[in-house]
């Protein structure tokens, strides 16, 4: 392992939220249940009182009508029991502060069924989803991918796109806004198109960034390879673009499989200087790989630093993975950019490497919170003699345990999450993508945070989802529509549609599972009553940048930072 020495400016809690994260309201959410009653759920924010309490209201004939005998203190939910089947009411809940009751929250969000509709142009799906605020007002608003197809410039899984790639916004309440096709120059696979969507300039309101190109340079057989490349910026609200810059060039990519490697880009964002938002597009994932840093303001992309890693050894070489973290690892206030398996500081310049190689896929947060700082889980597609499984410091990238055997091929993108109550902090699991030869077992390994084997069992494939869904600090597992307990219940409502992402983007701490359906997009939110009332996970900067990152790389579910 190749380190460089850590220097703390600064006592920062890692994973504190940056200076810009964007302004959210109650987020209140109205969800019909059994016999005509409402359960509603709402946000506790980062800035409320730790002794704030809450008067939920229903409004009637144009009066409200306070529905609580005493303020609700414990949780940041309700269940109206006196609501009228079959008749559409109106919900708004007053923060109670200094025993004076404020001002009441905007209009909540209605979801029939369990789960907020949102109605797309056609009867496609999507592939992603981004999720921000477009114009302002303290609302969630999504931009999506569509469709939902996936090509992979790799050789033996690359086949011809039939059509274009589209991005669209949509704002909370349902409306369309805006339609931007990618065009001909853009291949329909993760890999050509990452997009995040994030308040670049300051103003409270998010901007898209996405790679695009110019007019049809396909090949005679369908690939592009040539053509100008551009990060472009489109205004959130009309799709609009405000700054074109040229993206990465490929020409650093020579020799047997180029294509396949110079197709792999990827697109993040990270607060390098603890106040703003920075961009960093990167370009390559397997041998050469390069990154560079912009921050936009006034209408323009200005470079801020470059790294690649031409002539730093093996141990820097093909080092990516396929996803991109941005978090405070050295507690100094500024983010750093987690490539894979090595990481760069906030000022462009290499922090550590592991030198094991291209990760599947990467977790960081507070893995193990028996010690202090922030940890690091990989999955290591490549076969190395020992720790393809491992789990290093974040701070160092010192490994803290491994997996002590050989292995060939670490698959997918894993889990690592806290899914057992009976051991301390997040569960760690990975497997093997191919059988064992001798005795044709699928190899899995399901580890605590100390890495002891704790089952070799396999958990909904190689590529489990989690979410925040019950009332208690363990998530529960997400496989084929069943959302359940680690080696427990299942819960009866049936998530319906291609899991997309989980966020905390309405009611109180529990996540939404958002999925496509043709034709719709669908948020379902939990009406299990809580037990303890949290700050939204959108408010912990891990959790939000991991959140930001989803739609340009294979998805992970996101991590917190405690």
């Amino acid at each position: 392992m190749l380190a460089l020495p850590v220097l703390t400016l600064a006592l920062v809690l890692p994973g504190s939220a940056p200076a810009q994260f964007e302004r959210l309201d109650r987020g209140l959410v109205a969800i019909e249940v059994a016999e005509g009653k409402v359960y509603l759920s709402w946000r506790l924010l980062e800035s409320d009182p730790a002794d704030v309490a809450f008067n939920v209201y229903r409004e009637e004939g144009g009066q409200a009508v306070k529905l609580n005998a005493e303020p609700v203190r414990k949780t940041t939910d309700f269940l109206d029991a006196a609501a009228r089947e079959g008749k559409r009411a109106s919900y708004s809940v007053r923060p109670i502060v200094g025993g004076r009751e404020q001002a009441p929250s905007d209009a909540e969000a209605s979801a029939e069924g369990g789960f907020v509709s949102i109605k797309l142009q056609g009867n496609y799906t999507f592939q992603k989803v981004a999720i921000a605020d477009l114009d302002g007002d303290a609302r969630y608003d999504y931009v999506i991918k569509q469709p939902a197809d996936n090509i992979d410039p790799y050789e033996k899984y690359w086949n011809r796109s039939p059509d274009t790639y589209k991005i669209e916004a949509y704002r909370h309440d349902g409306r369309f806004l805006w339609r931007y096709d990618l065009g001909w120059a853009i291949e329909r696979g993760i890999w050509y198109s990452p997009y995040v969507v994030c308040d670049l300039d300051g103003d409270g309101k998010a901007e898209v960034a996405v790679k695009t190109g110019d007019g049809d340079p396909r090949d005679a057989d369908g690939r592009v390879q040539s053509g100008p490349e551009y990060l472009t910026i489109l205004d959130g609200l009309t799709g609009k673009p405000r700054a074109r810059i040229d993206w990465p060039s490929r020409e650093a990519f020579q020799g047997r499989g180029a294509y396949n490697y110079a197709s792999r880009n990827q697109l993040g964002v990270a607060w390098l200087d603890g106040r703003r938002p920075s961009l960093i597009v990167a370009r390559g994932t397997y041998n050469y790989m390069t990154a560079l840093a912009y921050r936009f303001t006034e209408s323009r992309l200005e470079l801020q630093w470059r790294w690649d890693n031409a002539g730093l050894g093996k141990e820097c070489q093909g080092q990516g993975a396929h996803w991109m973290h941005a978090v405070d690892v050295d507690a100094d206030g500024r983010q750093e950019v987690l490539l894979g398996s090595l990481v760069l500081d906030d000022n462009g310049k290499l922090l550590w490497t592991t030198g094991l190689g291209h990760p599947d896929s990467f977790y960081a947060g507070d893995i193990d919170p028996e010690r202090p700082g922030l940890e690091i889980y990989y999955n290591i597609e490549r076969g190395n003699p020992r720790n393809s499984m491992c789990l290093v410091d974040a701070a160092t990238g010192r490994i803290l345990w491994g997996h002590p055997e050989r292995t060939t091929h670490i698959h997918s993108s894993g889990m690592c999450a806290d899914i057992d109550a009976s051991h301390p902090g997040c569960e760690c699991y990975g497997g093997e993508r191919d059988p064992d030869k001798k005795t044709g077992q699928k190899m899995r390994w399901l580890r605590d945070a100390k890495g002891n084997v704790i089952s070799r069992e396999e958990i909904g494939g190689l590529s489990p989802r989690v979410a925040f869904w019950d009332a208690d600090p363990q998530r529960e597992l997400v496989l084929k529509g069943i959302v359940s307990k680690y080696r427990g219940a299942s819960y009866a409502q049936r998530i319906e549609g291609s899991l997309v992402a989980v966020a905390d983007v309405l009611g109180d701490w529990r996540e939404e599972i958002i999925t496509s359906v043709p034709g719709e997009m669908r948020i379902y939110t939990t009406t299990i009553p809580a037990r303890d009332r949290r700050t939204c996970l959108m408010q912990d900067a891990i959790y939000r940048m991991d959140v930001m990152m989803a739609p340009m790389g294979y998805y992970q579910c996101p991590m917190t930072s405690k």
